[in-house]
C-alpha cells in the first residue's frame, strides 16, 4: 500500500491509501477521489517525506502513532467488514450483473460482493441501486 498526503483545491488536507501508484491516477480520472470534507474533485499529492522502515519498527511505530480510539475504532471497521464478507455471496466480476438481477426481482434478494470497474459502478448508481465499496484494510494486502 502507499499512502499519499493529499489536498483538494480548498486546502483540505486528508490521506489516501493506494494500492499502487498508477491507482491514484485512475481514481482521480474516474471520479472516485474527492475530498471528504467538501467534495471537491480537485486533489493534488502533498509534498511528503517517503518513510522506510523495516517490519518490527513499523509495528512499534503503528501500536505508539494509534491511541486507544483509534485501534477500538480500526478493530470494529475490521470486524464489520469481516461481517459483511462471511455473510455476503461473493459474485466476483459478475456483481453487475447480480446487483441489476437483485434490483429488478430477477433474483432473490440477499447480500453479494464482487468487483465493478468505476464505469460500472458509476451505472449501477445512475440506475438507483444502492452499492457501497468494501475498504482494503492494510491487512488485507500484507
Amino acid at each position: 500500500m502507499i499512502r499519499y498526503s493529499l489536498v483538494c483545491d480548498q486546502a483540505h488536507e486528508f490521506e489516501g491509501w493506494f494500492s499502487e501508484s498508477a491507482d491514484f491516477d485512475r481514481q482521480k480520472a474516474s471520479g472516485f477521489l474527492t475530498c471528504p470534507i467538501c467534495s471537491s474533485p480537485s486533489i493534488s499529492k502533498s509534498l511528503m517525506a517517503p518513510m522506510v522502515t523495516t517490519a518490527r519498527a513499523k509495528e512499534e511505530r503503528q501500536m505508539v502513532a494509534h491511541d486507544t480510539a483509534q485501534r477500538e475504532a480500526y478493530i470494529k471497521l475490521k470486524e464489520a467488514v469481516a461481517a459483511v464478507r462471511a455473510n455476503s455471496e461473493d459474485v466476483g466480476e459478475r456483481f453487475p450483473e447480480e446487483a441489476r438481477k437483485i434490483h429488478y426481482g430477477e433474483a432473490d434478494a440477499r447480500g453479494i460482493i464482487g468487483n465493478a470497474s468505476p464505469d460500472e459502478a458509476r451505472a449501477l448508481i445512475d440506475e438507483g441501486i444502492e452499492i457501497a465499496p468494501l475498504p482494503v484494510l492494510p491487512d488485507d494486502v500484507n
